[in-house]
């Protein structure tokens, strides 16, 4: 299996996180998601106002650096780390 089918499959896999997961688990992976998919933000930072969208977009900004390969790997790690923690089979 390449990279991008085990990226898309934990993608699949992330849909069954517990509620329970953090918030800031959730956004971890979501940077990393957006970073793998669609690479170095392109949109200015929400309003004070928009928390929710703010915090996201901060998630993302904070692995601009990284290359969608990198990105993807992370991802996936993180997800399997998560889905350990909750008891879930990876």
């Amino acid at each position: 299996m390449g990279l991008q089918e085990e990226f898309e499959l934990y993608a699949l896999k992330a849909k069954s996180l517990p509620d329970t997961t953090t918030n800031e688990n959730l956004l971890i992976i979501y940077g990393l998601y957006k970073q793998a998919t669609v690479g170095p933000i392109n949109t200015s930072r929400p309003g004070m106002f928009n928390q929710r969208d703010r915090a996201k977009w901060d998630a993302w900004k904070a692995v601009e650096g990284k290359s969608k390969e990198e990105a993807m790997n992370d991802y996936i790690t993180k997800v399997k780390q998560l889905l350990e923690e909750a008891g879930i089979a990876v």
